[in-house]
This record gives structure tokens, sequence and C-alpha cells, in this order.
């Protein structure tokens, strides 16, 4: 996950975060105009990113063509750095990657834009795919977002619990089973009666995952294998 402490001193402010990245809130509206116009707005910020990061190799390369011994010391290829880093910032999923490592995500100001990229993957998840797939990106924020402290947040909470039943009740997609991870860290009443909402209904893909998760809620010594999931789906459907 992490590239190292980021752009500017100001990463670390939640208000600089918003001001970079608010317009992606208008991904997950219900509203389909809304999200129209925060998908042509990812798209200019990813051709901002995608030119930046050229500019920087070309110079790299010219720097490197010269013979110029620490080109990573001059000052032009410093200038073409800090463009393509501010420009990384201000879009998606690129905006998710500077962040120190071991870095308490409870504390991290950019926790908000995590769960929205999560929350935009699980709702509209072609749009998602078609505009900004990113799965290692996707693992890597379920994985960092499984912490007690995290889960103890009532906002995050309440937005993992959320994330959890709208993966159980869809088709698997890539790295969803990461979620189990989530699961046991938000684990309660106010899961289970939605997980089991889920195991109850008509949706067949429901029944199985949320049936999947509640059985291993019960068993938290069992990994959260491609194994365990194999063997308890051939026993579930025998």
């Amino acid at each position: 996950m992490g590239h190292g402490k980021g752009h500017g001193a100001d990463m670390d402010d939640a208000r600089a975060w918003d001001k970079r990245l608010a317009w992606a809130y208008g991904l997950i509206a219900n509203d389909p105009a809304e999200r129209a116009a925060a998908l042509d707005h990812l798209a200019s910020a990813r051709r901002r990113t995608e030119e930046a990061q050229h500019r920087f190799n070309e110079t790299l390369r010219t720097l490197q063509g010269q013979g110029v011994m620490y080109p990573y010391e001059d000052p032009a290829l410093r200038s073409a750095n800090e463009e393509y880093l501010w420009a990384r910032s201000h879009s998606l999923p690129s905006g998710m990657w500077d962040r120190g490592p071991g870095e308490d995500l409870s504390e991290w100001p950019g926790l908000p834009y995590a769960l929205l990229f999560l929350e935009w993957e699980a709702r509209y998840p072609e749009e998602w795919t078609r505009h900004a797939k990113a799965w290692g990106t996707k693992e890597g924020l379920i994985r960092d977002l499984a912490t007690d402290a995290v889960g103890q947040d009532p906002v995050a909470r309440t937005k993992l619990i959320d994330l959890v039943e709208i993966v159980v009740r869809r088709a698997y997609r890539c790295k969803d089973r990461e979620y189990v991870r989530i699961a046991r860290v938000v684990d309660g009443d106010p899961l289970r009666v939605r997980l089991e909402g889920a195991r109850r209904s008509e949706n067949p893909w429901a029944q199985l995952h949320a049936g999947y998760v509640l059985w291993i809620l019960d068993r938290p010594e069992v990994p959260n294998s491609r194994h365990v999931w194999r063997t308890w789906l051939a026993d579930a459907r025998q």
C-alpha cells in the first residue's frame, strides 16, 4: 500500500483530502447524472496523472542520456516528481497509495475515501471495473481496514457492516473473500442479523456467501483459505 508519506506536508490533513477528492462522493451517488459527472472528473484526473508520469519518465531519460550522475537530485526531475505526486493524489485509485507504512487507519484522514473506494466497487462494480479497476488496492484496503481500531470507530463500523452485506448478496468478485477479515472485526448482532437475512433470502449467492461467513464467524480458529471455502461449499451443496 504505502509509497512514502506522499505529496507535501498537508497530505495528513483531512481538509486537504476533501479538497483533493470530495468529488469522488459522486461515484457512489444514486443519481446516474451525478455519477456520470464524477466519472468524467475521474477520467480527467487519471489523464493528468498519466501525462505527469510520462513527463517524469521523459525527464529522467533525458537526464540519463546527458550523463547526469545523480538525476534524482536534479531540480528538473524533482519538479516533475512533485507534479506527478500532486496529480496522483487527486485521482483514484492512486489517491489511496500515499500512506506511511504501519500507519493506524483509525487515525488516517484518508479513511473516509478508503471506505468510499470500496463502497464504489461494492455498489457499482461494473463502473468501478471499467474506470478504476485495481484488485491489489481493493485487497490491500480491506486487509488494512480489518483492525479492531477501525472496527471500533462507529462511522467506519457501520460502513463496514454495510459493505459485508452488499458483498455477500452478490455473485463473487475478485478479492471478495477478503471481506471475511472485516466480518470478523465487526462481528456482533447487527452484522449477524443482516447475514441471517441474506442466508434466508431467495438469492442463491446470498444463501451461500452469508452461510459461509456465519459458519466461519463461529470458528475463529479456522483460516479463511480457499481450501476451507471449497470444502465448506462442497458440504453445503450435498
